[in-house]
């Protein structure tokens, strides 16, 4: 897996070097940025990063995408998760263009320790007005998830740890590897509701081939209210639903968050 990422992260600055005297255009570059602390009764530190880099020549368009959320309660670690995704795209009209992506996400309390995907795909500019914005994607792709180890009892019931530390009727589920053909549709919607104040909604659909059932589903909700030509101020909420979570896991997980947004 490593030597395909890095095989793909080369063809894509090799080809993206070849058109780098035609109209190169500016890195942009978005970022959003949360924290909170609290002392006394309690002592929760909880922080998220979110990073957006973009490259654009004539033809050729790179991204990459960071998303990370890490917590602790009394120095106990409670929340430990990122997703990472760099895509390649190559326009074929203005509307129209070609991509190849790869994603990989890591969730401590997941259950799973890691998910990876990659595969090409096509995008399409549905609505592309200075007030409205609709772009949509659709990617083949070969995925997997890789489980963790957990602990459960004999009637595989999962457990926290085990209680004594000796294993007698408790027994380690082993972790295992899912790899399959995968698809995944998604939509970005912006929408200027006035100079300073935008509206935009993400929502991404990554299913399996192979399980009907099995699929993992992403939304964000974001208003960004701007405060100057670099700063802005703004209010997302997240949902990560999956279908078939690991063993004793839930499906959803939601993120509420207030952040300071840079864009530059």
């Amino acid at each position: 897996m490593k030597k395909i990422v890095l095989s793909l992260v080369v063809f894509s600055s090799l080809a993206l070097a070849e058109d780098v005297t035609v109209d190169e255009k500016p890195l942009k570059a978005h970022s959003e940025l949360g924290y909170v602390e609290t002392n006394g009764n309690t002592n929760t530190k909880a922080f998220n990063l979110e990073i957006n880099l973009k490259k654009e020549w004539t033809k050729e368009i790179l991204t990459f995408d960071f998303d990370g959320q890490y917590a602790t309660d009394h120095g106990v670690e409670t929340k430990n998760k990122f997703v990472t995704e760099l895509d390649y795209g190559y326009k074929l009209s203005p509307k129209l263009s070609l991509d190849y992506l790869i994603g990989y996400k890591s969730d401590k309390f997941s259950g799973f320790e890691y998910q990876f995907y990659t595969g090409p795909g096509v995008k399409y500019k549905a609505i592309d007005k200075k007030e409205h914005k609709l772009s949509l994607e659709a990617n083949i792709l070969y995925s997997v998830d890789q489980y963790e180890n957990v602990w459960a009892d004999a009637l595989g019931t999962q457990l926290s740890y085990p209680y004594d530390g000796v294993i007698r009727d408790h027994i380690i589920k082993q972790a295992y590897k899912d790899d399959y053909a995968s698809y995944r549709l998604k939509g970005i919607y912006d929408w200027q509701i006035l100079d300073t104040l935008k509206f935009k909604q993400e929502l991404s659909f990554r299913g399996s081939m192979e399980k009907t059932n099995k699929y993992f589903v992403y939304s964000k909700s974001a208003i960004n209210n701007k405060i100057n030509s670099i700063f802005s101020a703004g209010i997302s909420y997240k949902i990560d639903y999956v279908n078939l979570p690991a063993e004793g896991k839930k499906k959803t997980d939601t993120t509420f968050a207030f952040n300071l947004i840079l864009d530059y």
